[in-house]
């Protein structure tokens, strides 16, 4: 928790506690202001500032490991093997490897961050009261909007041949009727189930 908001937590704990125990002080107009102040404004400040500070917390690699069904998930994005996909984006800084999971499991339509976080919630209940499935599914097939979010304009994805294997091949990707995960592409996400052996890179070697 940052430092600043614990300040403001502990000001508006002060003042609450104040109030509690001073009632008097709200007869007068400086007191109601400071009513208002201690009751509403303050408080929900604080309420404000640490949803958006939880929210931030929340798109780190680091929050997502935490969640013990998650780990072998954390693993692959080590496996030496240019075949997993989520391991070449994540071993070669395609996406930032502190929001890995985020940047890639969250669709860029509007709303999606706060689509991703109420399913959050789901997932903390079936982690702490369901039953955590062997295998994790994901709740709609992979789009090609989180992969061309990126991709799309690349310079390095236009000019690939097999984008390019006939004429509708990359219309079909940019709409979505073609997946980039489809048999013979980028089939190998993360493959929790394939690790044991696998070949394994250790961060700051080549």
């Amino acid at each position: 928790m940052q430092p600043e908001l614990i300040a403001l937590l502990v000001v508006s704990l002060a003042l609450l506690l104040f109030l509690a125990v001073r009632p008097s002080v709200t007869r007068g107009p400086g007191g109601r202001a400071l009513a208002f102040l201690g009751v509403f404004l303050l408080p929900g400040i604080t309420l404000f500032a640490g949803f958006e500070q939880h929210m931030e917390s929340s798109k780190t690699k680091q929050f997502c490991m935490t969640c013990h069904v998650m780990r072998d998930y954390g693993k692959s994005l080590m496996v030496d093997d240019n075949e997993y996909i989520p391991a070449v984006h994540y071993q070669n800084n395609y996406v930032p490897r502190e929001k890995a999971c985020f940047t890639c499991h969250t669709d860029y339509a509007m709303y999606g961050d706060l689509r991703a976080k109420l399913r959050g919630l789901r997932h903390l209940y079936v982690q702490y009261v369901g039953t955590v499935p062997d295998t994790i599914k994901l709740y709609t097939p992979f789009q090609n909007r989180e992969c061309l979010h990126c991709h799309g304009e690349s310079r390095k994805f236009l000019a690939n041949s097999g984008h390019h294997d006939d004429d509708t091949t990359m219309v079909a990707m940019q709409s979505g009727r073609l997946s980039c995960m489809a048999s013979g592409c980028h089939d190998v996400a993360h493959d929790v189930h394939e690790l044991k052996g696998a070949p394994m890179w250790s961060e700051g070697t080549k």
